[in-house]
């Protein structure tokens, strides 16, 4: 009897070990699997993935990897890259943001998370409705300047708080009434169109602040039209999660050129 128990215990055990060890050996399998797929050329391509040192280099590669980095986004492929403790610690030397994202201080606009980006990659200067002032440009100058950051984004959003104060201008108080002031021509203008008198202002707003760094002496209009950086506009949509960049803040950029001499033409 006691023999007989033996054995069935003996058996148990066997089968016991034998599923763990099948299970692990699965387990490693599906784990080569998945990072096979993941270095794998067609892995990149299905979830836009665009070299970071590339991005970093060049302005127009940069906005290829947001552009990617948006669309992991909406199609719920985020990859969460760079966010490691490794990586944190890494950059603990320093920094080389290859964007920077002059954005509203809306806590619907997560950067790092739309973009799908991860520490150290972006530089962002945030106030309400991305207004501008003497700290802002000087922090915007400091990421090109010192940073290398090659590509300035003015990121609006839709249905923004202070865009729609400008609109509406009721009364504000304390310093509100700033934001207010420097957003009236964007709304001024977007009454003269058709359609969404907020969305148009969200939009001319974000046109308006481009074109205000493209021509702020004496670094970013310098930078700019000696094609060593540029400087572009999009606007979020809060419902869909997608990034718009505007066609007008796309059209005549000048091309690449760090050496920043006189040639540089206009694409």
């Amino acid at each position: 009897m006691y023999t007989h128990r033996f054995f069935c215990s003996l058996l148990l055990a066997l089968v016991a070990l034998l599923a763990v060890s099948t299970s692990a050996h699965a387990q490693k399998r599906a784990t080569k699997r998945a990072t096979a797929k993941i270095d794998s050329a067609q892995w990149r391509r299905e979830h836009y993935i665009v070299n970071r040192d590339s991005a970093y280099a060049n302005p127009y590669v940069a906005l290829r990897k947001l552009m990617g980095g948006n669309r992991r986004f909406v199609e719920n492929k985020s990859i969460k890259p760079r966010q490691s403790r490794e990586v944190m610690l890494s950059t603990e030397k320093g920094q080389k943001p290859f964007a920077t994202i002059v954005g509203c201080s809306d806590s619907r606009v997560p950067n790092e998370i739309i973009f799908d980006q991860g520490v150290g990659d972006l530089f962002i200067v945030r106030t309400a409705g991305q207004v501008m002032a003497e700290a802002s440009y000087g922090s915007i100058e400091f990421a090109s300047l010192a940073l290398g950051s090659k590509l300035i984004v003015v990121l609006g959003h839709q249905k923004c708080g202070a865009v729609d104060a400008a609109v509406k201008r009721p009364e504000v108080p304390g310093h509100i009434i700033s934001l207010v002031n420097a957003i009236k021509p964007a709304a001024d203008k977007a009454r003269t169109m058709g359609g969404d008198v907020l969305e148009n202002a969200i939009r001319q707003n974000v046109i308006d602040q481009v074109n205000e760094l493209r021509d702020l002496e004496p670094v970013l209009a310098r930078e700019y039209k000696k094609g060593r950086i540029l400087i572009v506009g999009a606007v979020y949509d809060l419902h869909t999660g997608r990034v718009e960049f505007v066609p007008e803040t796309l059209r005549n950029l000048p091309e690449y050129n760090p050496a920043g001499d006189a040639s540089t033409k206009q694409k």
